[in-house]
């Protein structure tokens, strides 16, 4: 069963808030929606609610940042968010070279994905699509 998730710019914030207790490692969450809809506004209100300490930028230009958090898994290791930024990335392949697909599952990383309708055909059947639209005043 497809997990997915829609909000407005102004719910993205409460959103992640929201879905960080329910987060234990292993997660795969895909957010789809336009410039200025909120992805990164979304994955660092996730950040915080997870104990992240620096600073969440988008990794447009870089691709791939990673950040320990302040949960652990069963077997006591530090949970990671890895947040990566499709926009520039032309192909699956490019992503993957990052050694994305080898992340996913691991229950160490919880995997935020921005413009992941780019590699959506690629994504596990157990990815949580989170759909953000700009706020219309």
């Amino acid at each position: 069963m497809k997990t997915e998730y829609r909000a407005g710019l102004s719910e993205a914030k409460n959103l992640a808030r929201a879905l960080a207790p329910k987060l234990r490692g292993g997660e795969i969450l895909a957010l789809v929606g336009q410039l200025g809809s909120g992805k990164t506004t979304f994955t660092q209100a996730l950040g915080r609610a997870l104990g992240v300490k620096g600073k969440i930028l988008s990794p447009t230009f870089i691709v791939l940042q990673e950040f320990p958090t302040r949960l652990k898994t069963a077997a006591g290791q530090k949970i990671f968010l890895s947040h990566l930024d499709l926009y520039r990335v032309k192909s699956f392949k490019e992503a993957d070279v990052l050694g994305l697909s080898d992340s996913w599952g691991r229950t160490n990383i919880i995997t935020v994905i921005e413009w992941a309708d780019k590699i959506k055909t690629k994504l596990p059947k157990q990815t949580i699509y989170i759909y953000l639209t700009r706020d219309v005043s």
